[in-house]
C-alpha cells in the first residue's frame, strides 16, 4: 500500500478526523450495531477510533504499515487493541469478532484478486450473524488525481454485492451518494 505525501497529509489531519467521525462513519454505518467486539481493517493514522469506540466495547485495528501501527499503538493504546497485519491474511482466529468494518481503504488494496481475499478473511474472522460494513470513494478525475503515485485500485459498487455473496456473505446492502459508496453485509 502506498499513499503520496499529500493524501498522507490529509488522512492525519484534524479536518479529516472531523470529517470521518461526522460524516463518512455516520452514513457508512447508519442502523449497523458493532456488537461487543469490531475489528477495523486499515486503521491508517486512527481518524475513526473515536468514533468507533463510541459504538462498541473493544475495538481491535489491524494495520499492515509497521509505522502507522507503531503510531496507533502510542497514541491511542487506551482506545484499541493494535495489530499489525495485512487485511488479505489476517493473523486472528476464526469468529473472533461481532463487527468488521473498513472506511476509504479498499482502493489501496492492490488487486481485486487481493480485496477479494480481504472479503474472505473479513467473513472468517466474523462471528455468525456479525456484520462488515463501511466506505469507500467512488472511482473518478478527481479521485485518480489525488491518488497519483498512490496504490489505487476502486471497487466498483456495482460489482460488489456479488463478491460478498460469492464469498458467503448475505443481506447485502450497497448504497452510493456524491463521492462515496457504503456497504453492509452479514455472515450467516
Amino acid at each position: 500500500m502506498a499513499m503520496n505525501l499529500v493524501h498522507q497529509l490529509c488522512c492525519r489531519s484534524s479536518y479529516w478526523e472531523r470529517t470521518s467521525a461526522t460524516r463518512i462513519v455516520p452514513w457508512a454505518l447508519g442502523g449497523v450495531e458493532l456488537g461487543d467486539s469490531a475489528l477495523e481493517v486499515g486503521p491508517g493514522y486512527g481518524a475513526n477510533v473515536g468514533t468507533l469506540r463510541e459504538r462498541t466495547a473493544a475495538l481491535t485495528g489491524l494495520e499492515i504499515d509497521p509505522a502507522l501501527a507503531a503510531r496507533l499503538r502510542d497514541r491511542r493504546s487506551d482506545q484499541l487493541r493494535v495489530l499489525e497485519g495485512d487485511g488479505t491474511a489476517m493473523p486472528l482466529p476464526d469468529k473472533e469478532f461481532s463487527s468488521v468494518v473498513c472506511f476509504t481503504m479498499l482502493h489501496h488494496v492492490p488487486s481485486p484478486a487481493q480485496q477479494d481475499a480481504l472479503f474472505a478473511e473479513a467473513f472468517r474472522v466474523l462471528r455468525p450473524e456479525g456484520v462488515f460494513a463501511g466506505s469507500d470513494g467512488l472511482d473518478s478525475r478527481l479521485f485518480r488525481l489525488i491518488h497519483l503515485g498512490d496504490t489505487c485500485v476502486p471497487v466498483p459498487p456495482a460489482t460488489l454485492a456479488e463478491r460478498l455473496s460469492g464469498i458467503g456473505f448475505t443481506d447485502i446492502e450497497i448504497g452510493t451518494a456524491a463521492n462515496q459508496f457504503r456497504f453492509r453485509a452479514r455472515r450467516p
